[in-house]
């Protein structure tokens, strides 16, 4: 399996990307995804086909959506193996109050974040990456 699969290091080297687009989720009982959207990402349940798109595209098409999001794509190339990693970024983001959906692909994890708390997720993941500061002073 290729990617990484220590966790300090995935934490050390996730460089977080925020996406400026807006993403919504829709669902399509019919398992057909109308003309005109291309997903970012499709996942198939029993209610039918889940599609992420562009929220310009779901409103082209005048389908219903929810979620407005942003993605935030993890951009170091994480193992799919890897044990604990987005329990720990999702954690953390929990305890600043922000949902948090996420996808895992084969090079990266991404995760989907309310539109209006983008910014504070962003800020979140990337004090996470960032080494430990000391507050001890020399001589002191």
């Amino acid at each position: 399996m290729s990617g990484e699969r220590d966790l300090e290091t995935l934490r050390r080297e996730m460089a977080p990307r925020l996406r400026p687009e807006t993403f919504v989720y829709c669902s399509f009982p019919d398992f057909r995804i109308p003309a005109g959207l291309e997903p970012i990402c499709t996942f198939r349940e029993a209610e039918g086909v889940t599609a992420i798109v562009e929220k310009a595209q779901a409103e082209g098409s005048a389908v219903p959506y929810v979620f407005e999001s942003h993605l935030i794509t993890l951009t170091v190339h994480s193992s799919l193996e890897a044990v604990g990693f987005l329990a720990t970024l999702a954690g953390r983001l929990a305890a600043a109050d922000i949902p948090c959906n996420v996808v895992a692909g084969y090079h990266h994890d991404h995760l989907f974040v309310p539109t209006n708390r983008s910014e504070q997720a962003l800020r979140v993941l990337t004090s996470m990456s960032a080494p430990p500061t000391s507050d001890a002073r020399p001589g002191l």
